[in-house]
């Protein structure tokens, strides 16, 4: 684990935020998700900070230590925002300050841009609506929906139920399960059959695959995926939530275990 903190700590990556597309009420929970992939090293976000409707990032960007980059719409009908993102994400690019991009925007028009990143051997995070095209998702290395990070994140500790007693006092407490959390999308036959394909890739003679590489593959296949969208906060729960699959925790030593996962028999 220390060896893998580490890892992310040395990836520098360039954030790169369209202010046209993404809200600022979104900041806190963005923020918190890019420095799980690495160290922001350079943060920037571009819009035309003479309209009114960008007022609410201004008292936000010295709080997250972001370069506002000004962008004035020369032309109507026209984003020279994005424009001005692509310039600067070559400019980063050639320089070669940085391991990976963070690209925040829900609009297509960077989906070339993406492709260009990863031709270059960096990594590509995105981060936008759900309503992001396919194609600027499929360019990404990772797609992350930016309505999974509006909630707080799920209390992990162990909820109890309490009962009393007809003279006012407390019986005993049941652990109950931690609450779910909201979801983006229904666990429906395509997911199922994702996964289960997934895993198929992945076992070995005895049909176990380890969780870890059948997550790597999930991502390969589909950048958006995330265990997230259907209100799981990792990929355990939500395999366990489907109920086609055998589990098996194996113990490596050090107080340590590996998942493997296998699909369940049909006999």
């Amino acid at each position: 684990m220390a060896q893998e903190t580490s890892n992310i700590q040395e990836t520098k990556l360039a954030v790169l935020i369209d202010a046209d597309n993404i809200s600022h009420h979104n900041i806190k929970g963005m923020m918190e998700e890019i420095a799980r992939y690495g160290n922001a090293t350079i943060k920037r976000i571009y819009g035309d900070w003479t309209r009114p409707n960008l007022s609410g990032w201004k008292n936000l960007l010295l709080d997250y230590a972001i370069s506002p980059i000004q962008q004035f719409g020369y032309t109507s009908g026209k984003n020279s925002t994005d424009s001005a993102m692509i310039i600067d994400a070559m400019d980063i690019l050639y320089a070669d300050k940085v391991d990976g991009f963070c690209l925040v925007s829900s609009d297509s028009d960077f989906t070339r841009l993406a492709m260009r990143l990863r031709e270059a051997g960096r990594v590509v995070y995105g981060i936008g609506e759900q309503k992001t095209p396919n194609a600027f998702i499929a360019a990404c290395d990772r797609f992350i929906y930016i309505e999974i990070l509006e909630d707080s994140e799920p209390d992990d500790t162990e909820q109890y139920d309490e009962s009393t007693h007809s003279n006012g006092q407390k019986q005993s407490r049941t652990p109950q399960a931690p609450a779910k959390k909201k979801s983006l999308s229904k666990i429906g036959p395509s997911v199922i059959k994702l996964i289960s394909d997934t895993i198929r890739d992945a076992e070995d003679e005895n049909g176990w695959a380890y969780l870890g590489e059948v997550g790597n593959l999930l991502l390969k296949k589909t950048p958006s995926f995330d265990p997230r969208n259907y209100g799981y906060s990792k990929l355990t729960p939500l395999i366990k939530a489907i109920g086609r699959y055998e589990i098996d925790a194996r113990d490596t030593g050090n107080n340590s275990k590996q998942i493997y996962i296998r699909i369940k028999s049909k006999r």
